[in-house]
């Protein structure tokens, strides 16, 4: 049983912000005020004999809301866990803010099969930390011709299914895939780039690529694809989900596609909205990103779409890899992002500090929102909801460090920095799993 005092609530699912007192018992949230509780309210809510049963925690100056739903993460296991695994990534995820992850299937072996899924979801259940959601393939082994057994997938615990890492090239694929999918009620999430202008590619096409001589991307890559897929979700009445968009031509279909009616979502990453293509630096491949950084005047469309509901969400899009994997040349080292721990923080201080975006609409994008989308029952701190909460800082400051990293990839842009706005103490299903910043729950 749980008393939290003083905070600041922050849940768009309620349209909620302001002061108030949050009581907990047996997982779920029991008691909602904006008034504080008097002691014998908690008692009678709670059904305890006496307060020494109850645990107690004043939040004052800091804001409570619920736990962040990361709708795009790569945890790598199983097969890469030189990179990242099943708990160093939930861990991650946590000291980060978020409570429930949709983990992708580009895994060695691929989660293509309904034994894979459930391995994924008990290895997140053993780590006991953040929920964790198996994505399962589209196509067996990611080769884009056969489709998977989506409704045993789904039955094993998939709430979604993707190729991510490879967009699915042949239309007749997608097509179909769109059709089945709607035998299980989940979304496609689309990986779209067209594999024949994208190809070699090591940044976005421009002036940028032209100056550091790399070969470039062209924008096109993945707004043929998101075009496609709008236009075979309408015909088809599937559910579509666009995965990392990063360029005004997306932002604009996405738009049209939902004046028209169609069952399309699209997320956005947060390292989009913070780097362009001019802060790519040769000697530095964390910013070497899939889809890669935009153009200033695709950014621009990207938070213009964000904020006017075009975009749907956030998503870190976690992609951890080695150091000796990012240590090569800039055109050789793979693409991806190292983003639990540092996007919210990177968020805040870049744009909720500055008046860009309000609080209560962050975790409307990126807790209600992903949560309505693939049918979690997360988002929210109603009475009888899970007690997935995190209690955030605004004003806490933290230098990033590899030691300060739980996740074992340390490819990220934040390396040496400074950042503003962390969580000090995560709960899943009631139960403490950071405290003061620091990990409690299994090693």
């Amino acid at each position: 049983m749980l008393w939290l005092k003083n905070v600041h609530l922050l849940d768009p699912g309620q349209g909620f912000s302001g002061p108030a007192s949050l009581l907990v018992k047996d997982g779920r949230i029991a008691g909602v005020s904006k008034q504080p509780f008097s002691e014998d309210e908690v008692l009678n809510i709670l059904g305890a004999a006496g307060l020494e049963e109850v645990s107690q925690v004043d939040g004052e100056g800091k804001y409570l809301f619920p736990g962040l739903v990361d709708g795009h993460v790569h945890l790598r296991e199983p097969g890469q866990e030189d990179k990242e695994d099943i708990n160093s990534g939930s861990r991650a995820a946590v000291k980060g803010g978020f409570t429930s992850v949709l983990a992708m299937a580009n895994t060695q072996p691929v989660v293509d099969t309904r034994a894979l899924v459930e391995f994924v979801r008990l290895q997140g259940e053993r780590a006991g930390l953040a929920r964790v959601y198996p994505v399962a393939a589209v196509t067996k082994g990611f080769q884009g011709k056969e489709l998977t057994e989506m409704v045993d997938l789904k039955e094993g615990g998939a709430v979604a299914f993707s190729d991510d890492g490879h967009g699915i090239q042949r239309a007749e694929t997608m097509r179909l895939a769109l059709e089945y999918a709607k035998l299980t009620g989940c979304p496609l999430i689309s990986h779209c780039e067209d594999d024949s202008l994208a190809a070699g590619g090591a940044m976005r096409r421009g002036k940028a690529c032209a100056r550091l001589g790399l070969k470039g991307i062209p924008a096109s890559a993945e707004s043929v694809m998101v075009a496609r897929d709008a236009l075979l979700a309408g015909e088809t009445g599937g559910k579509i989900h666009i995965a990392h968009v990063s360029t005004k031509e997306s932002v604009r279909i996405i738009r049209a596609a939902k004046k028209l009616g169609i069952d399309i979502s699209a997320e956005v990453n947060p390292h989009h909205l913070l780097f362009t293509d001019e802060d790519v630096q040769l000697t530095d491949t964390s910013y070497k990103v899939n889809p890669p950084l935009p153009s200033q005047e695709d950014q621009e469309a990207l938070l213009e779409g964000l904020l006017d509901g075009t975009i749907d969400m956030l998503a870190t899009d976690h992609a951890p890899h080695t150091w000796e994997e990012k240590m090569r040349p800039f055109a050789e080292a793979p693409f991806g992002i190292n983003g639990l721990e540092t996007a919210l923080a990177a968020l805040w201080q870049n744009f909720v500090i500055k008046g860009l975006i309000k609080p209560e609409k962050v975790i409307e994008l990126w807790s209600l929102r992903p949560a309505l989308r693939f049918g979690l029952e997360a988002g929210t701190l109603k009475i009888g909801a899970p007690a997935d909460m995190v209690l955030f800082d605004p004003n806490r400051r933290e230098t990033i460090t590899p030691q300060s990293l739980e996740s074992k990839a340390q490819n990220t842009p934040f390396l040496g920095k400074e950042l503003q706005g962390f969580p000090v103490m995560v709960w899943v299903g009631g139960k403490p799993v950071m405290e003061n910043r620091k990990i409690i729950g299994k090693d």
